[in-house]
């Protein structure tokens, strides 16, 4: 199931916000990171959750790896020096990402989704909390590596948490607003509860299959923590307006 749009007829702001945070994870993507291809500056500023753990950089060498599919060999790079504090990676690496699917996949959930919740708590409000839940979710994704015996050293960057927080906000807000969705190639509509129940349940799943031994390289932690923070968080936020919802 995939969203390709939402109910938007009841608006009011201009989401500037919204629109600047897009700007900037593409922006960081191809002039920082070049597109995925400039490996020094994304293993610099992603965050470790070893580094995290004990405030210190961490540097390693570089390795050769061979896949084991295709049997190709590859240079693995090594952890880069972090030039900044290395907490502050966990504010720079929720605007980095892996590859376009990534990237493109994150800013379509939070070009849908992030607007309404800019509308209901104002450009400031909706700033701060879109910040604090991907923070959030980054310390959750640290606390489960070491948990779990995750490797340590293994970076984790992406807007998936902080937007998994969008979701939750999004869900507790509107969960009977129209999203629309493609359903097994058909274009339906379906409540907000229902489109973003599944995508939290998918990722409930897919902790599990973490916890079962399986790695499929996505961070369920962040996912399943941001989302609980947006839960949690955003009636603190909420300025009160009540924009009235169309019904079905």
């Amino acid at each position: 199931m995939i969203p390709i749009g939402d109910d938007n007829r009841d608006r009011t702001l201009t989401p500037y916000v919204n629109y600047v945070l897009i700007a900037l994870n593409l922006l960081v993507f191809v002039l920082f990171q070049g597109m995925g291809n400039n490996l020094e500056f994304t293993y610099a500023f992603s965050t470790v959750p070893q580094e995290i753990i004990t405030g210190e950089d961490v540097v390693t060498q570089s390795e050769q790896v061979r896949d084991p599919s295709t049997g190709q060999v590859y240079v693995l790079p090594g952890l880069q020096p972090t030039p900044i504090s290395v907490y502050i990676t966990l504010l720079t690496s929720m605007f980095m990402h892996g590859g376009w699917a990534h990237i493109l996949g994150n800013m379509l959930y939070l070009w849908i989704f992030g607007d309404n919740l800019e509308d209901r708590l104002g450009h400031g409000r909706y700033l701060i909390f879109y910040l604090l839940v991907g923070l959030l979710a980054s310390l959750a994704h640290v606390f489960a590596s070491v948990l779990i015996g995750d490797n340590l050293l293994i970076p984790s960057l992406g807007a998936s948490g902080a937007i998994a927080g969008v979701l939750g906000g999004y869900l507790l807000l509107f969960p009977g607003r129209r999203v629309t969705v493609i359903l097994i190639r058909v274009v339906t509509q379906v409540r907000a509860i229902f489109a973003v129940g599944v995508w939290f349940l998918l990722q409930l799943v897919g902790g599990l299959g973490v916890l079962g031994g399986g790695n499929d390289g996505v961070a369920y932690a962040a996912h399943i923590g941001g989302f609980i923070a947006g839960l949690a968080l955003v009636k603190l936020f909420d300025n009160g307006s009540t924009p009235q919802t169309r019904s079905w």
